[in-house]
């Protein structure tokens, strides 16, 4: 999935307006004008179309977890250089305060069924023998579920 897909799920599973987004982002340490924002959500064949850097999507997804669980007293989160499927997995279970079983229950509104040994697999250190990388398909249906919890009966 690129980034910018998954920027845009979670904008429409929680119904963030611009401005909303422009304020995540902000939380995050990233100050963006509405413009670029427009431009990371638009549809890969537009024109204006601009892809959002891993360093820009992290900072929106530790904005989202200082919008969800309030900020930290000590400072704002420094947004990683890079991410991957597993790091994104990782900050929306924060933000989102979902222990496993909240987890599999969101995947399980996708019918994707999963169990708690796999799903702590993608959040162990990659070094460890047990980890194990979170595929395109599973953050999807991740992040479809949920869509489905957070606006029921919408498609």
């Amino acid at each position: 999935m690129s980034n910018n897909d998954v920027l845009r799920t979670l904008r429409y599973t929680f119904d963030f307006n611009d401005f909303v987004m422009m304020d995540i982002f902000s939380k995050g340490g990233l100050t963006v004008t509405r413009e670029e924002v427009s431009n990371w959500l638009k549809k890969d064949e537009d024109e204006a179309y601009k892809a959002i850097y891993d360093k820009d999507l992290a900072a929106f997804l530790n904005g989202l977890i200082i919008l969800k669980r309030g900020p930290k007293e000590d400072s704002t989160p420094v947004a990683e250089k890079s991410l991957d499927n597993n790091a994104i997995l990782r900050k929306l279970k924060i933000a989102l305060d979902m222990k496993d079983d909240d987890m599999l229950a969101v995947f399980a509104l996708k019918s994707f069924r999963l169990s708690k040994h796999e799903l702590s697999a993608f959040f162990r250190r990659p070094t460890q023998p047990q980890y194990r990388q979170c595929k395109d398909q599973i953050l999807r249906n991740f992040l479809q579920g949920l869509q489905m919890k957070f606006r029921p009966g919408e498609d």
